[in-house]
């Protein structure tokens, strides 16, 4: 799943408010509490239990994002949900809800309405699972706890903030090659399921065959138009 850029000290204070939140939460504590913002991953915090239960795979991650991740203007959402990864022979109770809501739809007029608008787009959710049928409400106090203590020490307003300035984007700039043009990225240490594919190599195939005709240094071009079988690759110095 893809995780949201932010500044250290920010991730460690809403990691460590999440971890105090899920561990004080009234029974059943949940067995993952993951907080996300505009549609990526923020933080996440497990149980011991579930972690020597299996591992939680990036597919399971992006299926929770998909599902709840936008939870903004439903209130609080309590379902079951499979995790086909971890088990696919169970499923958990899954409860999200937006942070800071209450302070999104206060005022009036257009102006707070669209900025209302714009930070529900990109709103900050807790998503909470539970083993338990009757966890809604253990964890709706835990989203009570959590957002307390974040709006207590400014983590919200702070993560709401990166969000809609655009924390989230990847550009040129961020490698720290103020020279750099273009590139491509490619974690060292992806999912498992995910370093066996074939198109991360016939991605840098591809790339590596327009770079060497561009700059051939027998035939070096200045544009390039390449129509594969595929897929139509263009070229531009």
């Amino acid at each position: 799943a893809r995780c949201l850029p932010l500044p250290s000290p920010l991730r460690r204070a809403l990691s460590g408010a999440l971890l105090r939140a899920a561990a004080s939460s009234p029974r059943p504590a949940p067995a993952l509490a993951l907080l996300a913002a505009g549609g990526r991953l923020v933080t996440v915090a497990r149980q011991r239990a579930l972690a020597e239960g299996g591992r939680l795979c990036a597919s399971d991650l992006h299926l929770l994002l998909n599902l709840l991740g936008g939870a903004s203007g439903a209130g609080e959402v309590w379902t079951p949900v499979c995790l086909p990864s971890f088990n696919p022979d169970s499923y958990f109770y899954a409860y999200a809800a937006v942070l800071g809501e209450e302070e999104e739809e206060e005022g009036g007029g257009e102006e707070e309405e669209e900025e209302s608008g714009r930070r529900r787009g990109g709103g900050v959710t807790l998503i909470l699972l539970s083993t338990e049928r009757e966890g809604f409400y253990a964890a709706a106090a835990c989203r009570r706890r959590l957002e307390e203590a974040l709006r207590a020490q400014g983590c919200l307003a702070e993560l709401a903030a990166a969000v809609r300035g655009g924390a989230g984007r990847y550009g040129p700039g961020r490698p720290g090659a103020p020279e750099l043009r273009h590139f491509l990225y490619k974690p060292l240490e992806g999912p498992e399921e995910m370093q066996h594919l074939p198109q991360f190599t016939r991605l840098f195939d591809l790339y590596h065959y327009l770079h060497s005709r561009v700059h051939s240094p027998r035939r070096p071009l200045r544009l390039l138009y390449h129509v594969a079988e595929k897929e139509t690759l263009l070229a531009w110095v």
